[in-house]
């Protein structure tokens, strides 16, 4: 009964992604969801790239968190249109579910925007398992927390498009192996795209943002 359960919920969010997947196709909106264990430094790496994509394509962004708008409050000074989501609201669940973000979506002038970007709760298991209606995922990893992540949380790293190999300021400082997490991954995820980056420095963002820009521009002239 508990795996019925569960697999009726999947279900269910799949086909509410499906239907935001065609509801932001309509709408010219290239969809990012971005994902990451807690204190990878997502939201630091997103005010940097929402800073130097400002006058390359208007984005928008929505904010999952269990509790606190810090990370939004944030993101805000990038004069980015933000929405934030609380699940704290809804049970703490410690991921966003499709339907939550077609309601926060409501919130935002879709027509004045080309890129979502969804910052995601931090954690890197459940977010995994839950299309949200995304056009590409993708993973911040973060070189205090070990070359071995790819390898315990694989399905992170499987169902991502892209990886930010983020704090790479600190690695003279650290015991980590780069090129050995950068294999993991690769053993998870064959030919993945990782970007080396320091987002306290800002080091690492041109290719990062290039990659990023084509990779929305590619969506609509298809």
């Amino acid at each position: 009964m508990e795996i019925k359960v569960v697999r009726d919920i999947l279900d269910v969010n799949n086909s509410i992604a499906e239907e935001n997947r065609k509801f932001f196709s309509a709408k010219g909106v290239f969809v990012l969801n971005l994902m990451s264990s807690p204190g990878s430094g997502k939201t630091a790496t997103l005010e940097k790239t929402l800073v130097r994509i400002n006058n390359k394509i208007p984005a928008a962004v929505i904010v999952g968190d269990i509790c606190t708008t810090n990370d939004a409050e944030r993101l805000l000074k990038t004069s980015t249109p933000v929405v934030q989501i609380n699940t704290d609201n809804f049970g703490g669940e410690c991921h966003l579910a499709a339907h939550v973000i077609r309601k926060a979506a409501d919130d935002l002038d879709l027509d004045s925007i080309k890129l979502l970007i969804i910052e995601n709760i931090g954690n890197l298991v459940c977010p995994a398992e839950f299309d949200i209606g995304e056009d590409m995922r993708g993973v911040v990893l973060s070189v205090t927390e070990g070359e071995d992540k790819p390898l315990k949380y694989p399905l992170m790293f499987r169902v991502c498009d892209f990886a930010l190999l983020n704090k790479i300021d600190l690695l003279p400082y650290l015991d980590f192996d780069k090129d050995k997490a950068i294999d993991n991954i690769h053993a998870v995820h064959p030919e993945m795209p990782v970007f080396e980056i320091s987002a306290s420095k800002g080091l690492g963002f041109d290719d990062w943002i290039e990659w990023l820009c084509t990779m929305v521009e590619n969506k609509f002239t298809d």
